[in-house]
């Protein structure tokens, strides 16, 4: 494998601030291998200023923002790149668009390392609101046949963090049905704004917990690796092809203007995150 850092971009899908980015540059610290540069970002101003797309209305509004930014991350150069909404919004669009980059989401990723490690799993989500788009999503990945089910805990994205006390309480109620009423043997936190909170839950309930953000990056990052060390790359055949650069150049609007908002780089190697400008 070549020497040099294997390069993921994780992509908060709404308008970034320091104190949201800085979340998942502190999991992608902890998280990642040592050789790895991880670059968490999110989206401009310009792109609608959204701290949640909770509405398929919202993901509508961010999808252009998302497929600009995977283009522009496989131009990097990078070697994969994460979308960190577990709708896994605009996944196969930015698949379409990037390359030879490996391109992954939270929702996609968890329900793997979930089949991998029980027959059986459940998802605590936050809202009601979002069961049934995230039930087509799990049943267009093949693992509908391993849900035990969706346990909401009536907590919206920006909710997650106001009072952790609660939020902690909640999930593990939601996770203590799941487990001892449905025989679920893992679970999936279906929030990336839950970094952390999997830790007590497991402890707690005793099955793996996964925390979708987590695992968005590590598959993100396997899957990096596997085109490194096994040239597995990202097939343009059939439904997977690409548009051709030509016709791109003509519609405009791919490349030009602002693409990202905030961007923390974590160094390979790196004790903790440092700051990029945008």
């Amino acid at each position: 494998m070549s020497e040099q850092p294997l390069k993921v971009m994780y992509l908060s899908p709404i308008m970034g601030s320091a104190a949201h980015d800085d979340v998942f540059a502190e999991m992608a610290r902890e998280h990642k291998l040592p050789g790895t540069e991880v670059h968490v970002t999110s989206l401009p101003e310009s792109e609608g200023r959204f701290s949640h797309i909770e509405f398929r209305a919202y993901e509508a509004m961010v999808t252009r923002g998302i497929i600009r930014a995977a283009r522009a991350a496989a131009r990097e150069g990078f070697d994969a790149f994460a979308i960190g909404c577990f709708y896994d919004t605009a996944l196969h669009d930015a698949r379409e668009i990037s390359g030879d980059m490996i391109v992954t989401a939270p929702c996609v990723a968890s329900c793997e390392i979930a089949a991998s490690l029980s027959n059986r799993f459940g998802i605590i989500v936050g809202r009601r609101k979002w069961v049934n788009q995230m039930h087509a999503t799990v049943r267009e990945h093949g693992h509908e046949h391993r849900l035990a089910g969706f346990y909401h805990v009536e907590l919206g994205v920006t909710e997650f963090q106001a009072d952790h006390a609660e939020t902690e309480r909640r999930l593990l109620e939601a996770g203590r049905k799941a487990v001892e009423e449905d025989f679920a043997e893992a679970l999936i936190l279906g929030c990336t704004m839950e970094v952390g909170f999997y830790r007590d839950v497991e402890k707690r309930l005793g099955v793996p917990v996964i925390d979708p953000s987590i695992a968005a990056l590590k598959r993100a990052e396997y899957g990096a690796i596997l085109k490194r060390q096994c040239g597995w790359k990202p097939s343009r055949k059939w439904s997977s092809e690409s548009p051709s650069e030509g016709e791109i150049a003509a519609i405009g609007g791919f490349d030009d203007g602002e693409i990202f908002g905030n961007r923390i780089v974590v160094p390979a190697g790196a004790a903790g995150p440092a700051r990029k400008a945008a």
